[in-house]
Order: C-alpha cells, then sequence, then structure tokens
C-alpha cells in the first residue's frame, strides 16, 4: 500500500490480531493520513479498528472541520448580539469581529512561517516542522477573539460614554482612546510577558500558542485597537452608533449599560 513502509502481524488473541503498519513519512503529513483512510476502506468479513497517532489526527481534523463552524458561528453571532446590546449600533459589532479577524489572522501566519516553514525557528530551538499541529490554531484564535472583545469594550465603553454626554462623534473617538490608552496597554503588556513564557517550553505545540498569543494581544492593542478602531469610527462619525428604527426599539428594551453615578446633593452650610 502507498505510504507504508512495512507491517508487522502480532497474533494477541486467538480472534484478535494487531498489524502494526510503520509509514514512509511523518505521521502528520497527506501521504500518511491518505494511508489511514485507504486501511479503513479495505473490505473484511470481521472488524477492523485503525488507531495509532495518525488515525487519531484524521479523527481530530475530521471533527474540527464538522464543528469548527457551527462554533465559530455561536461564537460570532453572540458577539454581535452583545456588543449590540451594549452599543445599539449595527455596525460598530460587525466592526469588532472584523478587526479582531485581523490580528488574529496575522498571528497565526506568523506561526505557520516560524514553526512549520522553518523560518527564524532556530530562535525558539526548534526547526521547521512542514506542518502545525492543529490544537495550536484553535486555542491561539479562541483566546485572542476573547481578548480583542474584552479590549473592545473597554474602549467602546468610554467613546459611547462620551457620545452620550453630547461630544461630537471624532471629539468622542479621541476621548475615549485618552481614557482607556494606558489601561488597554498595561494589560496588553502583562498578558505578553505571560504568554512569551510559553516560548521557553520544550513542548513545540507550546511555543507556537505562546508566539501565536504574544502577537495577537500585541498587535490588537497597538494596530488594531489604537490604530485601525479609532480610524474607521472617525470616518464614520455619527454612523458609528446608527441602527434602523425596529433595532432601536429593541435596543432600548435588552440594552446593556452602566447605571449613572447618584448625583450628589449641595452640602448644607
Amino acid at each position: 500500500m502507498d505510504g507504508i513502509a512495512r507491517v508487522e502481524a502480532v497474533p494477541v488473541a486467538p480472534d484478535l490480531t494487531v498489524l502494526n503498519a510503520y509509514p514512509v513519512d511523518i505521521t502528520a503529513s497527506d501521504r500518511t493520513k491518505d494511508a489511514v483512510s485507504t486501511i479503513r476502506d479495505l473490505p473484511a468479513p470481521f472488524e477492523v479498528l485503525v488507531t495509532g497517532d495518525a488515525a487519531h489526527l484524521v479523527d481530530y481534523q475530521s471533527m474540527l472541520v464538522d464543528r469548527a463552524p457551527w462554533a465559530i458561528g455561536v461564537v460570532v453571532l453572540g458577539t454581535l448580539l452583545l456588543l449590540f446590546a451594549f452599543t445599539g449600533s449595527v455596525l460598530l459589532p460587525i466592526k469588532a469581529v472584523l478587526t479582531n479577524v485581523l490580528s488574529i489572522g496575522a498571528a497565526l501566519g506568523a506561526v505557520v512561517w516560524v514553526f512549520q516553514n522553518g523560518n527564524l525557528a532556530g530562535i525558539f530551538g526548534t526547526t521547521g516542522l512542514g506542518y502545525l499541529n492543529l490544537t495550536v490554531p484553535v486555542l491561539v484564535a479562541a483566546i485572542a477573539f476573547g481578548l480583542s472583545v474584552d479590549y473592545e469594550v473597554f474602549l467602546l465603553s468610554r467613546i459611547r460614554e462620551r457620545w452620550l454626554s453630547g461630544v461630537p462623534a471624532d471629539r468622542a473617538v479621541a476621548e475615549g482612546i485618552q481614557r482607556t490608552g494606558r489601561i488597554i496597554t498595561s494589560a496588553a503588556l502583562l498578558l505578553v510577558v505571560v504568554f512569551a513564557g510559553f516560548l521557553v517550553g520544550g513542548f513545540v505545540p507550546i511555543k507556537g500558542i505562546g508566539l501565536g498569543l504574544v502577537l495577537a494581544v500585541a498587535l490588537d492593542a497597538t494596530v488594531v485597537r489604537m490604530l485601525l478602531v479609532p480610524a474607521t469610527m472617525t470616518i464614520l462619525g455619527r454612523y458609528n452608533f446608527w441602527a434602523p428604527g425596529p433595532l432601536r426599539r429593541l435596543h432600548k428594551r435588552i440594552e446593556v449599560t452602566e447605571e449613572a453615578p447618584p448625583r450628589k446633593e449641595p452640602a448644607l452650610v
């Protein structure tokens, strides 16, 4: 069979035999994964089970293909609904999802460039593997997306606060950044330090997760959150908080907002 170097038959019981099939290429190669599928398709008059690292990888990849769209859909839909309930805007939730995807995509591209293609891999004590562990993009995307939305809420809360107080849109954006810039930067630096610790681990997938999260957080807190988001919101102007009439009425019923601070009465003297 193509992709199989040799096979050893090991009798285990009168009605059970284990065949150890040794692949020609590495476990993650397409040739090895095709060999697993071919073995499973072989006709046999008895029950045949295929296991091993390559088979587990094929099953894991198939599970991700089947379930990832549902997971992504739930996360994106939940993010859109919650940000709409918070801002009352149609455009801001969509903008938030798109900008988050930019920082995550850039970070994952760098991880592939280093750990799969081998560029600068020596700095991290490894070489190009020719593949990327499937767990790396899943964890990096999930964690980075959650952190990005968190930063987005920090920024939008202050911008919306100034907008509701009657400040023009461009000035509200500028004042919102002034009030949250140091908080977002400090939080990002703390997370970068924590995730950088993953880079000294001995397990290559952990290093990949560490590099991906370091870059995702750094890009999101600088290029995206401090440059792209303010620029797009300044261009949109008053349309930042636009929504059609039916959605505005819906937002009034489900609005998620901060309570106004209690008004202090002047003391009598």
